[in-house]
């Protein structure tokens, strides 16, 4: 069984979020949470929380099975814009320039390795 947290209107570009996303997307649970922890980028800490919650989301929805044994991997990770703060700052000769202040929202999906190999095992029995 798969889990799915999510965090919306996050006070970053979507741009500087992806980079954060994409050294953790596949990896397993345990790798993901040490990349993020030591990572300097500024994003990094938002999702070591968020990859904490799809983790406690995961063990709520499969209170039978231990985390030990689960083999967790991050399966989906994936960034969407969100709304856009515009702004106005003074610029020569009486102008404006408009600035944009990006936010983002983001989703994570956390799933483990021993579901999918029992998914694939009652597929291929069932086909014979």
């Amino acid at each position: 069984m798969e889990a799915v947290a999510k965090l919306k209107n996050v006070p970053t570009s979507p741009r500087k979020m992806r980079l954060v996303a994409d050294l953790v997307r596949g990896q397993r649970v345990n790798h993901a949470l040490n990349v993020l922890k030591f990572e300097a980028k500024q994003g990094a800490a938002r999702l070591d929380k968020l990859l904490l919650s799809a983790i406690s989301n995961w063990e709520a929805k499969n209170e039978d099975a231990k985390l030990e044994e689960a083999d967790l991997y991050v399966k989906e990770i994936f960034v969407d814009s969100a709304r856009i703060l515009k702004r106005l700052r003074p610029a020569p000769q009486g102008r404006a320039h408009r600035i944009r202040k990006r936010s983002n929202h983001v989703t994570l999906v956390v799933d483990s390795h021993n579901a999918e190999s029992a998914e694939k095992n009652t597929e291929t029995s069932e086909n014979k």
